[in-house]
C-alpha cells in the first residue's frame, strides 16, 4: 500500500490531493492518518531511470498501465512509472459507494501513487507535477481530459498518446465506434506525441489490423489498445534516447482529417426503410458498448394491431445484399436452425436480428422471441418523429 503524506487523501483505494491543501481536488472520502513523508519523498526514486507519469481512466487504460509497469520491471528497462493520474472516483447510483476508476484501482494494487484532479488545468495540480513528480515522459491512454499547454511543457521528452485509429482518420472522442460504423477494414492504432490540438500531434507509429465483418467495438477497442501499448513500449527507448522527437517523426496530413464526433443516443435508431442492412449492421458494431441500437416494431393478430414497441437489437449480421428480397415490412424467423429474425430493408437487403430485447424484457435470442409470438405477425414500423424545437 502506498504511504499517504499530509497532502494526500486516501479514498477507498484511490489517492487524491487533500481538500485542505487543494480545494479543487475535493472528494467525499475521509482522509488518511498524517505522515511526515513529503510528496517529494513519495514520488522520488534513486534508480536513475527516466520518470514516467501515466494518465488514463477506463479498463482498457488499466490494461495498458499493467503492461507498461511490467515492462519497467525488466532488468534492462530505461524507465519506471512514478505516478498515475486518473479521473476522480464516481458514485454508483444515488447513495451508492464511490468507486475509483479501473486505472486508480490497479495503481493502488501496484503501489503507485495516484492523483485525481477534477481538472487537469488546475494550477495546484500542475505545481505538484512540476515541483514534486517531475516527469521525464508522460503517457496518456483514454484519460478523458484536455491537457493544457503548461502540462505539455513539463516532461522533457513530451507526452505520448495511444489513439485507436489510423490518424488523421478519426480524430476525436469516438474513433473505434465511428470507424466500425463506417465499415472500415482494416482498422488500426496510432502512437503519437500530444499537442494542444486534439489528436493532431506527430505520429510515432501506426499499426493496421484486419478484422471480421461482425467484430464489435466491445472487442475491437481493447484489442487495439493492446496492440497500441506494444507499439508504445517499442518506441519508448527511442524517445528517451532522443532518436524520436516531435521533429523527427511523421507529421499528420491535415487534408486527410476525418472527425470522430462524440456519439449521441439519438443516433441509435436504425431506420430500415431508408438504410441498408450493411449500414444498420455496422452501426450495431460501432455502438455495441453504448448506446446500442433499436428499432420500432408492431405485433398484429388478425385485424388487431398492438401499439408499436421499442425493440433493442443486441446482435445482427447481414443476410442479403441490396436486391436480395422484395421490400416488405414483415419480419420473419429464418428457415434454418440458428437463423435470426429477417428484416428486409428498403433497398431489398436483409438484416438478420440474432439477439433482441423488447422494452421491459431481458435480452434473448431471436428464436425465443419468435416462439412468444404464437403465430402473430411482426412488422417494423417507423418510429415517432422527433419533437420540433
Amino acid at each position: 500500500m502506498a504511504t499517504c503524506s499530509t497532502s494526500l487523501f486516501r479514498f477507498h483505494g484511490a489517492l487524491a490531493f487533500s481538500k485542505a491543501r487543494h480545494a479543487a481536488f475535493a472528494s467525499p472520502y475521509q482522509s488518511a492518518a498524517r505522515s511526515s513523508q513529503s510528496l517529494v519523498q513519495l514520488f522520488s526514486t534513486s534508480s536513475g531511470k527516466a520518470r514516467i507519469l501515466f494518465l488514463g481512466t477506463p479498463e482498457v487504460a488499466a490494461t495498458s498501465l499493467k503492461a507498461i509497469v511490467e515492462d519497467s520491471k525488466k532488468e534492462d528497462s530505461k524507465f519506471e512509472v512514478v505516478g498515475v493520474v486518473t479521473q476522480p472516483p464516481k458514485r454508483r447510483k444515488r447513495k451508492g459507494k464511490v468507486i475509483p476508476s479501473p486505472v486508480g484501482l490497479l495503481a493502488e494494487e501496484l503501489n503507485i501513487p495516484v492523483l485525481c484532479p477534477e481538472k487537469a488545468r488546475d494550477p495546484d495540480f500542475l505545481d505538484e507535477l512540476e515541483n514534486e513528480i517531475r516527469p521525464d515522459l508522460c503517457i496518456t491512454a483514454a484519460y478523458g481530459q484536455y491537457l493544457p499547454k503548461r502540462f505539455l511543457g513539463l516532461p522533457k521528452f513530451g507526452t505520448l498518446n495511444i489513439h485507436p485509429s489510423l490518424l488523421p482518420r478519426w480524430r476525436g472522442a469516438s474513433p473505434v465506434q465511428r470507424s466500425l460504423e463506417a465499415g472500415d477494414n482494416p482498422v488500426g492504432v496510432s502512437v503519437l506525441f500530444t499537442v494542444s490540438k486534439m489528436d493532431a500531434g506527430p505520429v510515432v507509429s501506426q499499426t493496421t489490423v484486419d478484422i471480421d465483418e461482425n467484430d464489435q467495438a466491445t472487442t475491437v477497442l481493447p484489442m487495439l489498445f493492446d496492440v497500441g501499448t506494444a507499439s508504445l513500449l517499442e518506441a519508448i527507448p527511442r524517445v528517451l534516447s532522443g532518436e524520436m522527437t516531435m521533429e523527427t517523426v511523421t507529421q499528420q496530413d491535415e487534408s486527410q482529417i476525418v472527425n470522430a464526433d462524440m456519439i449521441d443516443a439519438s443516433e441509435a435508431e436504425i431506420c430500415v426503410w431508408k438504410e441498408s442492412a450493411v449500414t444498420c449492421h455496422n452501426r450495431m458494431r460501432g455502438f455495441s458498448m453504448w448506446p446500442g441500437i433499436f428499432m420500432y416494431v408492431q405485433i398484429s393478430d388478425g385485424d388487431a394491431d398492438e401499439p408499436p414497441i421499442k425493440f433493442k437489437v443486441g446482435k445482427t449480421r447481414v443476410a442479403g445484399l441490396p436486391g436480395a428480397q422484395e421490400p416488405t415490412d414483415i419480419i420473419e424467423l429464418g428457415p434454418e436452425k440458428g437463423d435470426g429474425l429477417l428484416v428486409v430493408c428498403g433497398d431489398g437487403s436483409v438484416l438478420e436480428l440474432l439477439e433482441v430485447q423488447p422494452v421491459t424484457r431481458k435480452l434473448m435470442d431471436a428464436k425465443s422471441f419468435a416462439n412468444g409470438l404464437r403465430g402473430r405477425t411482426l412488422r417494423w414500423v417507423k418510429g415517432p418523429e422527433p419533437a420540433a424545437i
